[in-house]
């Protein structure tokens, strides 16, 4: 089974010892060494692998000297913003994010709670393959810190155009369903719900790590979620992935909602409230067009970034963007901290819906109609030569290299690059008509020969 480590971390398979406690400890060992000083921080997400692994991490962490801080099962997004928020050295997220359950792994962020970038992780894994290790004298210490949950809600309740219609949304006793996969939004998402005066109808929130389906939050993932919200005539309702970093909603009518719209609405929502001409938006090169959609019509600029939390926020950085993410569900708001967060997410809804006051369906219809395909596969050849293919069987004007290849054209693109987390290609079209995306799905497939 594989052994993946990328610019997303490292995940690895555990009924076959791919992730086990050696290589927790070289990877802990290698950080703490890889760091300047300073605290480091803990979050694990749910899996009951996790707790296991937890327990390794840190005693590694506290035999190198460090004072070791552990959240317990926490949103990946709370480990970040608590790195942040307590000047820590560093952290680490111990999650395999939407992998299955026979998966584990470990996300690594440095002190600014950012993901490591290209350059900071071949670095990191330079230390961790070398195994030169500094000799530490004395131990440090784990403490407990049990209120990163309430730290997390209050910092994006502080945000001012969403404290401004607080009350406004309590008033209202919105019905809202959750799927959190029994993992880490068990208690995060219901506490930041009830803190915004929600009804809360908890389906899979029991916090035993116990994947009751597939948990990608995936549409196809998510019947019982739809069924749910309909059955109970909630305004709308919540799926998160494993680490919730990432938001899926299913509609007031218990329709399930594409995970594209998910940065749409974010972006609708930040743009609408701001007010401000002239702002700039991030989304990745393998997000739907709508988003690029919705941001037009508040005449903000959209870039572009290859596929990757980090990728996205060095590029929301570099153009001092108001919104960004990923069209997989991920919601960067740099208000609140850079990174992927379905708690930001789900607040920014709430706060569009009550400025809007319309339904989730109705604010979806209005926006522009596109249509996207995807497929994947298992890869490990030259990746080069794919690249290739694709050049000589498609006619463009406008290409991009910067992740896989991307063609554009006037109301339609298509993309091939190797995934950051599983070994495989993704193959992704789009276009305003069903048709088009087909054709264009086929002939890619053709074209590359799967």
């Amino acid at each position: 089974m594989p052994f993946i480590r990328t610019i997303s971390g490292l995940r690895a398979t555990l009924s076959d010892e791919s992730l086990n406690e050696r290589t927790a400890r070289l990877y802990a060992r290698g950080f703490a060494n890889y760091l300047s000083e300073g605290n480091i921080i803990i979050g694990r997400d749910g899996r009951p692998s996790g707790v296991e692994f937890e327990s390794i991490i840190a005693d590694e962490l506290k035999k190198c000297g460090r004072r070791v801080v552990l959240l317990g099962m926490v949103p990946t997004p709370t480990v970040q913003l608590q790195v942040e928020l307590a000047n820590a050295a560093g952290g680490i997220a111990i999650t395999a994010s939407h992998n299955p359950s026979d998966w584990n792994g470990m996300k690594f962020i440095n002190s600014s709670g950012l993901f490591l970038d290209e350059n900071e992780n071949k670095n990191f894994w330079n230390v961790v393959d070398k195994e030169q290790f500094k000799d530490y004298s004395n131990d440090g210490n784990i403490e407990l810190k049990s209120d990163a949950i309430e730290c997390h809600i209050e910092k994006i309740i502080s945000i001012p155009y969403i404290n401004a219609n607080l009350e406004l949304i309590r008033g209202i006793n919105f019905k809202v369903a959750v799927d959190a996969a029994n993992a880490s939004g068990s208690l995060a998402v219901p506490q930041l719900l009830e803190k915004f005066g929600c009804k809360v109808l908890p389906l899979y929130c029991n916090g035993s790590g116990a994947f009751p389906h597939e948990p990608e939050p995936l549409p196809k993932n998510l019947t019982e979620l739809a069924k749910f919200v309909k059955a109970n005539s909630c305004d709308f309702g919540v799926a998160v992935d494993p680490d919730a970093d990432r938001l899926v909603l299913v509609d007031n009518q218990g329709n399930n909602v594409n995970e594209e719209i998910t940065l749409a609405l974010a972006v609708d929502s930040v743009l609408s409230a701001r007010g401000q001409a002239k702002s700039n938006v991030v989304v990745n090169l393998s997000s739907s067009k709508v988003s690029e959609a919705v941001a037009e019509l508040y005449g903000a600029t959209v870039h572009r970034s290859p596929v990757g939390e980090i990728n996205v926020v060095k590029k929301m950085q570099a153009v001092s963007a108001v919104i960004g993410g990923e069209g997989s569900g991920g919601v960067i708001l740099p208000e609140c901290h850079y990174g992927r967060d379905s708690l930001v997410g789900i607040s920014l809804l709430l706060n569009l819906i009550v400025s809007k006051q319309q339904c989730l369906c109705d604010i979806i219809s209005s926006y522009p109609q596109y249509f996207m395909t995807k497929a994947k596969q298992h890869f490990d050849g030259d990746f080069n030569v794919l690249i290739e293919k694709i050049k000589a069987t498609f006619q463009y004007n406008k290409i991009d290299l910067s992740d896989g290849i991307r063609l554009d054209y006037q109301n339609s693109w298509v993309q091939v690059r190797k995934s950051n987390t599983e070994p495989i290609i993704r193959i992704i079209a789009e276009s305003d008509s069903q048709k088009a995306t087909d054709e264009m799905m086929k002939k890619a497939i053709d074209a590359i020969g799967l």
